[in-house]
Order: C-alpha cells, then structure tokens, then sequence
C-alpha cells in the first residue's frame, strides 16, 4: 500500500522518470509533471501530501510557483531540487516558504531521508498549530507568530545569518534558540552574549579572546564566544550597542570567517552560525551613520520580526497558563486560574514589556494570592489602573477556571473563559483546567456555540 502521495514538478525528463519509478519502488504514490503551471493544477486538484518542486524551469520557475502556492494559503510541505544550488537560492527558497533544499545530482538515499522527514513532521506541526505551541516551546495561535514559527522553520536548516528584531521583552533569544535546536549544528554549542550588557573596553575580549598579558588583569589565554560557539550558533543580543570600531571587527570576522584574540598575531579559523538580535531600528542607524550599512545586510540575510505582545493579545491566555503553572512550580502553590475581571484587566493593558512584563505580572500575582483564585487586587498597580472593558461589576464572582459548581455557575465559568481567550477552545480549555474534549461536551451540554 502507498506510504504516501508525492507531486513531482520537473522539467528534466530524465531526472523526472528515473526518480519516479526509484520512489514508486519505496512504496510511493508519485504525480510526475514537466512544468509549474500542470504543478499547481495538478495540487488544486488534492491528494497530494508532499511536492518535489524544481527550482529552475520554463513558464514560471519554482520560486514563483512557490510563492504563489504559500500566497493561497497552500501548506503542502515542499521539498525544493535543483542543479543550481547557493546559498542565496535556499535562503530565498526558505523565505518564500519551501520547507527544506536539495540540490543535484541527488543521492536517493538522502532523497528518501528527506521526504520521510517532511512527512513525519507534518502531523507534529498540525498539532503545535492547533495548540498554539510553536519550535522551541514559543506560545502563540495568533496570525503575526504563525507567521514567526513558519520563518524560524523555514530558516533553520540553512547557514543562513539570522536577524531577529524586537522590543525589549518579546523572547528573542527563544526564537534564536528554536533555530539553532531545529538547525544541523544542535548538537553543537549555543552560545549567547549580550553585547549590550559589556563595557566597551571589554567586548573585543568577550567576542574573540585574548592572550596572557594583553591588558591588565589578563593572566591566562582566553577563548571568545566566537571560538566557544565554533561549530554551532553564536547569538548576539543587542547588536546596535556594538560601537563603530567593533562594528568593523564583527563584520572581518563574518567575511573572513577567522578572528585574532586581543594581543595576539595569527588569526584563528571558526565556524559558526550567527543569529543576531536588536530592540533598536537598525535601518534607521544606518541612514544616521551610527552603524554600518555592509553590516547591516551582512546581518540581515534573513529577518524575523517579533510583534509586540499589544498586538497579538489572542495569545495572552497561553502565555498566562503557562506563566502560571511556572509560578506554581515555583512557589509551591495550586492556584487554578483567574477571575474573569482579572483575565479581562490582563487583556485590557498594553504591556510595554511584553511577554517578560507578563511572565513577572502573574507571578506578582500568584505571591499576594493567599486563595486558589487570582483576583485583580492581586494584580500589579500598573495593570489594574486601567478598568477592564465591560466594567467589574458585570463580571463578580464569574471564574475562569473549572471545579465541580451548580451548572449554571459551570456555564458562566466556560463563557468567561472562551471570552477571555477570544473564543479559542484551545485555550478556554487550559484556562478552566480541564481537557478540550471535556469542554466539548459541556459546550454542548449547555447549548454553547462558538466560530472556531
């Protein structure tokens, strides 16, 4: 029986039948077509669980049909081949969508490998969707960080130099680390360093090294991240603190792949993966000349931006469950949830230091908490100046969490929660502490009915 159903889009004849029938002999079900535009129809037409899409063909190349499928929302996973294989076109490939880059001549061995790999990480990924869990444990069902799970995947399996850029506060070294844990080098060190946090005297032995007596209190070698890091991630926090004169450094040490300890002489190979991050608009200290522009798109060949959290508020009731279960863990506690009035104030406010501002506001909370109930006095001063919408008053004694209760008040507790979570079930469910399965039946017990 077919393990599965391939599209293969390719305008070499020879590669096209040969690989077909080497696949058919594994057990696959294979839709072979010479060119993009039979691709795309042949997809619309459905079955298809994986696509083989050649990069360079006549009509419209893999690229374009790449980007056009992604554009309809199409998620067929798309493994992109072709006898042009750079850097550059598996980047671009990557950005537009493709979820993973082989080049020919291809082994079928590795061929095989890939394919099986692409299927048996869908299934995974429909659920991390589904729970709004993403790579690397990031929480989020909201539309702005599918878009940031989606990049992180499709940036991973390359070399590429990554540029993540945010407010303070929006996990930017989580994104960095999911890319590296999803990346070819996650056996291999990840090695972060906050550039903003070192004295300026200071940073060029942090990130390089240095030899014994090259300045004072220097009385050993000493390795930099830049060597720490050699065969795996280096990530850089807050690159637009990096001074001009150190700006020129990283950038020699990024094209030469070779850096020179503090004092010394010879330069000394490395091989990394850079990943940088930035709070500040980079693209604005260029035209200011406060950084420099070659470094600038060094760092910046491939770009994630992270939204605040006041704009994908959808997300706040996982982050909050999960912020809970920490605090409880860590305080020793069980408090089982949140008023309504104090969810809908966590709503209301526009946390300036997103998701870590949220992360210390629930655990602030959990602390004053003497019951098993986060009320809004509980909550920090900032959050509760500003009244929640619908007013307080509507909203006494409703609890957005789940335990035996008369009906009624169990009805009241699984309408608050589903308000609260814009009426996600997903999230309802971890809110009222109960499986989704079970919300299920008491919704239709009592006659609830959402969009979702």
């Amino acid at each position: 029986m077919s393990k599965a159903k391939l599209l293969m889009v390719d305008d070499d004849k020879a590669f096209r039948v040969s690989t077909r029938a080497l696949l058919e002999d594994d057990g696959y079900e294979v839709l072979a077509v010479p060119d993009g535009q039979s691709g795309v129809e042949a997809l619309k037409r459905g079955g298809i669980d994986l696509m083989l899409l050649d990069l360079r063909m006549p009509g419209p190349d893999g690229l374009r049909v790449l980007e056009a499928l992604r554009a309809a929302g199409e998620d067929v996973p798309i493994l992109m081949i072709s006898g042009y294989g750079t850097v550059n076109s598996a980047v671009e490939a990557m950005r537009l969508g493709a979820d993973d880059f082989i080049t020919k001549p291809v082994e079928h061995d590795e061929l095989l490998a890939r394919i099986e790999e692409l299927l048996a990480r869908r299934p995974r990924l429909q659920a991390e969707k589904e729970g709004g869990v993403g790579p690397g444990g990031l929480l989020g069902a909201s539309e702005p960080m599918k878009q940031v799970f989606s990049a992180i995947r499709r940036v991973a399996p390359t070399d590429a130099t990554v540029l993540i850029a945010g407010e303070t506060g929006t996990d930017k070294e989580l994104v960095a680390r999911a890319i590296h844990e999803l990346s070819d080098r996650k056996a291999r060190p990840f090695i972060p360093l906050d550039c903003g946090a070192q004295a300026e005297g200071l940073l060029a032995s942090e990130l390089f090294g240095h030899v014994r007596g090259s300045f004072t209190g220097a009385v050993r070698d000493r390795p930099g991240v830049f060597q720490a890091a050699d065969g795996g991630t280096l990530f850089l926090d807050e690159i637009g603190n990096v001074s001009s004169g150190m700006q020129q450094q990283l950038l020699r040490a990024l094209q030469d792949g070779e850096v020179t300890r503090v004092g010394a002489v010879q330069p000394e190979r490395v091989d990394i993966r850079l990943i940088a991050a930035t709070n500040t608009d980079l693209e604005a200290a260029v035209g200011e000349g406060t950084f420099r522009r070659d470094l600038y798109y060094r760092l910046k060949v491939f770009q994630i931006v992270l939204p605040p959290l006041r704009n994908r508020k959808e997300d706040i009731a996982l982050l909050v469950a999960q912020a809970l279960r920490r605090a409880n863990a860590g305080l020793n506690r069980e408090i089982r949830g949140l008023s309504a009035i104090a969810m809908r104030q966590l709503m209301a406010y526009d946390w300036p230091g997103n998701v870590r501002e949220l992360g210390a506001a629930v655990e602030s909370a959990a602390i004053r908490c003497d019951g098993d109930l986060i009320e809004p006095s509980h909550l920090p001063q900032e959050v509760r100046a500003r009244e929640a919408p619908g007013g307080a008053a509507a909203d006494v004694g409703r609890e957005i969490r789940y335990r035996p209760q008369p009906p009624e008040s169990e009805r009241e507790a699984i309408l608050a929660a589903l308000e609260a979570t814009g009426g996600n079930r997903t999230q309802a469910a971890r809110l009222l502490g109960m499986g989704r399965t079970t919300l299920y039946q008491k919704m239709k017990e009592y006659g609830i009915v959402t969009e979702e």
